[in-house]
């Protein structure tokens, strides 16, 4: 249930902002503030070759990831939300914040084109179980409908 009046509160947070600048760093802004144990959370957006580094909360990140590389990379490619529990067992995990321990990447497509990610860093193993990462699609469901106008 709480989740449910979480995604109501950042769906009205989104419709609310001026623009698309606006919307993803507020976006970031609330998921960073509404969970804990978390040390990034943020977006990379597609500019057609990689994903580049969009509006974040948190430490100074890697400022682009090619298609395939990482978990941000990886799950652009598959389309797929993953989630990773231990970022040191993964072998193609990019090392950002060396206090990262566990990760959950959820790609965003707008109209069937690659728009980018939202990737959530927790220095806690094991962070994200099946209810938040439930949420994190939601919430990037909702977002694309605000951004998809």
């Amino acid at each position: 249930m709480k989740n449910l009046e979480l995604l109501k509160t950042a769906e009205a947070l989104l419709l609310e902002q001026p623009n698309e600048l606006a919307r993803l760093s507020n976006a970031s802004a609330f998921i960073f503030e509404t969970f804990d144990r978390l040390n990034w959370a943020g977006f990379y957006l597609w500019d057609g070759k990689q994903l580049t580094v969009g509006p974040f909360q948190g430490k100074v990140a890697c400022s682009t990831i090619p298609l395939g590389k990482g978990v941000c990379g990886e799950a652009a490619q598959r389309n797929m939300t993953m989630v990773v529990k231990d970022v040191h067992q993964h072998a193609n995990h990019i090392a950002c914040d060396a206090n990262s321990q566990s990760e959950v990447v959820v790609p965003i497509f707008i109209k069937g084109k690659l728009y980018g990610v939202l990737d959530i860093d927790s220095p806690v193993i094991d962070r994200f179980d099946s209810e938040l990462v439930a949420f994190f699609e939601h919430f990037v469901q909702l977002l694309v409908k605000t951004i998809d106008k």
